[in-house]
């Protein structure tokens, strides 16, 4: 099967190549180390391509640019695919983004509404917060170590990576069952834990973020359904190897 993965460059689309090839499959990838932009849709050639996986993504807490990137990356591989008679748009979503879609999460929420209401057939994964988020979504101020307040039932990216493939080689299912982690918990927890693994300095404190998307995150709009699929890596072992790996 030939796959181009979007996005393969970066935190989960690189492990999706990996993957994809490990299981024998011929793989593109479509970023701009390999001349082609996705937000403006230049050098994307999808000729001979069975099945797209998008991962990309934006450094972006807007709402607007957000809503923007994805937008306009998945209106131009829509068409890309269309023209070269892609049969399969796997797209890589947030859970829970149709419920906050405020923030980063909004252009996530726009991009499942363009894929599914796109002429080529589809999947979309939603899959709950990365293990990487641990220290990821911390802001160092003086001896402090702020971490939104957050409710989460997170995962390792190479779970999501592999999951991505499985519905690649599965065909178009719609809406997949939701990926999360074995179990619930506050990110502040997994902060403290990188931080102490880590030896870094600072006191880890949570901080509740104001607005719409402040609350959502807090009441559990982002944590899983009882139809989702839950995986068995902890962070536990997921911090263990990245630890010995630094």
């Amino acid at each position: 099967m030939r796959i181009a993965v979007a996005g393969g460059t970066g935190a989960v689309g690189r492990l999706v190549v990996t993957l994809a090839e490990a299981a024998g499959h011929e793989v593109r990838v479509l970023s701009r180390s390999t001349g082609v932009d996705l937000e403006h849709g230049t050098g994307l050639d999808l000729t001979g391509v069975d099945v797209v996986i998008d991962a990309s993504g934006v450094q972006t807490a807007s709402a607007k640019r957000s809503v923007e990137f994805f937008t306009k990356v998945t209106g131009h591989l829509l068409a890309a695919e269309a023209d070269a008679g892609v049969g399969h748009h796997v797209a890589l979503s947030i859970l829970g983004a149709a419920h906050a879609p405020h923030g980063y999460y909004a252009g996530k929420a726009a991009q499942e509404h363009a894929v599914s209401a796109g002429r080529v057939p589809w999947s979309i994964l939603r899959a709950a917060q990365f293990f990487e988020f641990a220290h990821q979504v911390a802001t160092k101020v003086g001896p402090l170590v702020i971490v939104p307040a957050m409710r989460s039932q997170p995962l390792a990216a190479r779970d999501v990576a592999a999951r991505l493939v499985e519905i690649a080689e599965a065909g178009p299912m719609g809406n997949a069952a939701d990926l999360a982690g074995p179990r619930e918990v506050r990110m502040v927890e997994l902060t403290r834990a990188w931080w102490a693994a880590t030896g870094s300095r600072g006191r880890v404190i949570e901080v509740p973020i104001p607005g719409g998307f402040g609350r959502a995150i807090r009441s559990g709009a982002i944590l899983p359904g009882p139809d989702a699929q839950l995986t068995t890596h902890t962070f536990e072992e997921w911090l263990c190897a990245e630890t010995a790996v630094s």
